[in-house]
Protein backbone atom coordinates (compact mmCIF):
# COMPACT_ATOMS: atom_id res chain seq x y z
CA UNK A 1 0.00 0.00 0.00
CA UNK A 2 1.14 3.24 -0.76
CA UNK A 3 2.64 5.70 2.14
CA UNK A 4 0.55 8.62 2.00
CA UNK A 5 -3.17 8.53 1.25
CA UNK A 6 -5.62 10.91 -0.36
CA UNK A 7 -9.05 11.57 0.36
CA UNK A 8 -11.97 10.89 -1.61
CA UNK A 9 -15.35 12.11 -0.19
CA UNK A 10 -18.36 10.32 -1.44
CA UNK A 11 -22.35 11.32 -1.06
CA UNK A 12 -24.60 8.53 -0.58
CA UNK A 13 -27.67 8.61 1.44
CA UNK A 14 -27.78 7.18 4.82
CA UNK A 15 -29.52 4.22 4.55
CA UNK A 16 -27.50 3.00 1.49
CA UNK A 17 -24.20 3.80 3.64
CA UNK A 18 -25.86 2.51 6.44
CA UNK A 19 -26.21 -1.22 4.79
CA UNK A 20 -22.75 -0.81 3.20
CA UNK A 21 -21.25 -0.20 6.93
CA UNK A 22 -23.25 -3.48 8.20
CA UNK A 23 -22.32 -5.62 5.21
CA UNK A 24 -18.43 -4.19 5.63
CA UNK A 25 -18.52 -5.57 9.07
CA UNK A 26 -19.68 -8.83 8.49
CA UNK A 27 -16.79 -9.20 5.96
CA UNK A 28 -14.93 -7.80 8.47
CA UNK A 29 -13.62 -5.22 6.47
CA UNK A 30 -13.54 -1.30 6.79
CA UNK A 31 -15.84 0.18 4.35
CA UNK A 32 -12.24 2.25 3.04
CA UNK A 33 -10.86 -1.19 2.68
CA UNK A 34 -13.99 -2.36 0.29
CA UNK A 35 -13.16 0.95 -1.59
CA UNK A 36 -10.05 1.07 -2.09
CA UNK A 37 -10.24 -2.79 -3.29
CA UNK A 38 -13.09 -1.43 -5.74
CA UNK A 39 -10.82 1.60 -6.81
CA UNK A 40 -7.70 -0.90 -7.68
CA UNK A 41 -10.24 -3.62 -9.58
CA UNK A 42 -12.06 -1.18 -11.57
CA UNK A 43 -8.66 0.31 -13.04
CA UNK A 44 -7.56 -3.07 -13.39
CA UNK A 45 -10.85 -3.79 -15.31
CA UNK A 46 -10.34 -0.63 -17.44
CA UNK A 47 -6.73 -1.15 -18.23
CA UNK A 48 -5.65 1.59 -16.60
CA UNK A 49 -2.04 1.75 -14.84
CA UNK A 50 -0.65 4.16 -12.65
CA UNK A 51 2.27 4.36 -10.33
CA UNK A 52 2.08 5.60 -6.53
CA UNK A 53 3.89 8.46 -6.03
CA UNK A 54 7.36 8.19 -4.78
CA UNK A 55 8.54 9.47 -1.54
CA UNK A 56 10.08 12.77 -1.28
CA UNK A 57 13.56 13.16 -1.43
CA UNK A 58 14.58 14.28 2.74
CA UNK A 59 16.36 16.97 2.84
CA UNK A 60 19.66 17.24 4.70
CA UNK A 61 20.14 19.65 7.73
CA UNK A 62 22.68 22.15 7.36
Amino acid sequence: MENKTARLTVLIDPARKLAFEKLCHTQDMTPSQVMRRLIRDFLVEHGVSYAPAKKAAKKSAK
